[in-house]
């Protein structure tokens, strides 16, 4: 009993780090974009997190882990059910934690995914189709790709079980996959391409990102130690160590290659690198040593860099870097599972290939048809006017800062 009260206490200090992980996603993303269009981004991150909280209590959490199933879908009812023995909480539910704790550890993850497909999308999309696609995407389509592996379906049942601790592709590829379609779909901001080459739009607030990321970063020590499962001493203190160098090695080598490459000290660089090496080493945080943490982060922060380059060379307008973050370091992080760590080896690599291609494809898919569907019948994207002028005035009629202006260009 003692010990199961110490694994979930575990458990819920980690569920408040990813919780206030929210803090940092909107930190970061209203610090890289224009001040006209902080409260639109900063009501789309309240309403991730709130829907996205009460659609995985009524659908999400019994789609994720339906018990026995097919493999592809299952659904164990609507709302929690919670075990019961004698009137009182099934404490024999998991040596780690109990029901409710599960249930919010879990759900704290599911709202992620949309979040970062809401900074892809910044400064152009209209509230209420994005609010539409959230509903449909981390209602359904995020637990039912969850449950093929940590629900138990055929990617863990697969000779070689695919592997994924954190969620490198569960998670961030999920929303890396749909913010890259919502991209290609919506268009590039009015002024980010002039005769075809890439112009910097300079985000309102640097510091403000900055202290995003190092939420984002403190929050991930609850996405990875938590995905322990327990407190197990020697599994959390290896997976924290792993997780902070990591970050520490793919900020320093974006900061190095975009040097190198550009002739400038970039601090976003800085920024999303760190962010791609806790991206990177979420798959296999429990399986690696600190030095292949650094190596996978290091490679990570690389990746980065010409990530956001060749973004751009596609004419694809993501504000925040989401999609080089989230996609590129999600599928690197994946792969790298079958290179580095504890599991390494041909046929754990191969399942990690089929593990990404699978989410690659109901991810694609099913986030085409929502967000094409809402292009043809309401309309995405927002008109020049209110581009211009900033989402805030037009959708929400307030200021993020009604006591002073800043010259909007």
């Amino acid at each position: 009993m003692e010990l199961l009260t110490t694994n979930n206490v575990w458990m819920m200090i980690c569920t408040a780090l990813v919780f206030f992980m929210h803090m940092g996603f909107a930190f970061l993303e209203i610090g890289l974009t224009r001040q006209k269009n902080t409260i639109n981004i900063l009501f789309k991150n309240i309403f991730i997190i709130t829907v996205g909280l009460l659609l995985y209590c009524l659908v999400g959490f019994n789609l994720m882990y339906p018990g026995d199933f097919n493999g592809f879908i299952g659904f164990a009812g609507f709302g929690l059910d919670a075990p019961m023995v004698d009137g009182a909480l099934d404490l024999a539910y998991n040596e780690g934690y109990t029901y409710w704790t599960d249930f919010l550890f879990q759900g704290m993850f599911a709202a992620t995914a949309a979040t970062i497909v809401s900074g892809a999308v910044a400064e152009r999309m209209k509230i209420g189709p994005f609010m539409i696609f959230t509903v449909i995407y981390v209602g359904i389509i995020y637990p039912l790709a969850g449950s093929w592996k940590w629900g138990g379906g055929f990617l863990q049942t697969l000779e070689t079980p695919f592997y994924d601790f954190a969620g490198s592709t569960l998670v961030h590829s999920v929303g890396g996959w749909a913010a890259l379609v919502a991209v290609f779909l919506l268009g590039s901001r009015i002024g980010k391409f002039k005769d075809g080459k890439p112009q910097a739009i300079p985000g309102h607030n640097i510091p403000l990102a900055t202290a995003g990321v190092l939420i984002l970063w403190l929050g991930w020590f609850g996405f990875n130690g938590g995905s322990v499962l327990s407190a197990d001493p020697g599994l959390t203190s290896l997976t924290l160590v792993t997780t902070c160098l990591a970050a520490a090695a793919g900020g320093v080598v974006a900061a190095l290659v975009s040097t190198l490459r550009y002739k400038n000290l970039d601090l976003t660089m800085f920024l999303n690198g760190i962010l791609g090496g806790l991206v990177g080493i979420t798959a296999g945080a429990d399986q690696m040593s600190p030095t292949d943490a650094i190596l996978i982060g290091a490679i990570a922060g690389a990746i980065i860099v010409f990530a956001v380059a060749l973004i751009d060379k596609l004419r694809l307008d993501d504000p925040v870097g989401a999609i080089a973050v989230h996609l590129a370091c999600g599928i690197w992080g994946t792969l790298a599972v079958g290179i580095f760590g504890e599991l390494a080896g041909g046929a754990q690599f191969v399942s990690q290939l089929i593990g990404v291609a699978s989410y690659a494809a109901i991810c694609i898919v099913s986030s085409f048809l929502i967000i094409f569907v809402l292009k043809k019948t309401v309309g995405i994207r927002v008109s020049e006017r209110e581009e211009l002028e900033g989402l805030d005035s037009h959708e929400h009629g307030m200021d993020a800062y009604s006591d002073f202006r800043l010259n909007e260009h």
